[in-house]
């Protein structure tokens, strides 16, 4: 009878495991393996878009053209309250996402 290569086991020498390692894999789960500004920067990008009437998420991800045109569109906006708040949710949403496009394209 021919064994499965599902049920092989390759059993590993026991490696000695030491605080470096154990230190150094944290850090990876932590920052993503992006680093630690690679990790936080939309996090970080999401809170300042935060900040109303100013768009400065965009211009924190130097989108600075999105953040003068989602400037110029507040204005008529601003007459319909509701509408307001939708394009200051999708501004916080999209600081986010191209926050996350730039640390993605940094790692390739």
């Amino acid at each position: 009878m021919t064994e499965s290569s599902f049920s092989k086991s390759n059993s590993e020498p026991n490696k000695l495991v030491t605080g470096l390692k154990i230190f150094r894999q944290i850090w990876k789960e932590m920052t993503l393996g992006v680093g630690f500004w690679g990790a936080l920067r939309p996090l970080v990008a999401a809170i300042i878009a935060a900040v109303p009437f100013l768009f400065l998420g965009q211009h924190f991800n130097r989108k600075h053209q999105k953040g003068f045109d989602l400037a110029l569109l507040q204005i008529p906006l601003a007459l319909t309250v509701i509408l307001w708040f939708v394009l200051w949710g999708y501004s916080i949403f999209d600081a986010w996402r191209d926050a996350t496009k730039l640390v993605a394209e940094s790692n390739n």
